[in-house]
């Protein structure tokens, strides 16, 4: 999709240009921390933070945050967070995931008024 049109409420907006985000996808892409590679059945950590991107922050107010966040492995849901406005001090959470097989891990974030935004996707190696 193209960000020059604006965003789209009622589908999934998903940057195509990395290297070019509009303010409007830096603060709702949600951003993935994780290691290139992990070991089958160990737990590691994963990060998830919402928006912040060039320090384009999301608000967090009765009227506007982000509600949740959810983790796939694949298509499978693996995770999923809930925020409440006001009282989240950001959107960042820390998730302890365990692979038995490589994954392509994709986060998607939920704003109460532009919709589901999905970050890039993080391809884990799993020895």
């Amino acid at each position: 999709m193209s960000f020059n049109k604006g965003f789209l409420l009622t589908e999934l907006n998903k940057p195509t240009d990395w290297d070019n985000l509009p303010d409007m996808a830096k603060k709702h892409v949600p951003i993935v921390e994780v290691p290139e590679k992990t070991k089958a059945k160990e737990p590691f950590a994963v990060k998830i933070k919402v928006g912040g991107i060039d320090g384009v922050e999301h608000p967090n107010t009765l009227g506007h945050w982000i509600n949740w966040v959810e983790l796939y492995a694949g298509k499978r849901l693996i995770s999923k967070v809930e925020f409440l406005p006001e009282v989240t001090d950001g959107y960042v959470a820390t998730l302890n995931v365990t692979l038995n097989d490589n994954a392509t891990l994709i986060t998607r974030a939920f704003c109460n008024l532009h919709g589901v935004w999905e970050g890039k996707e993080k391809k884990i190696v799993v020895e």
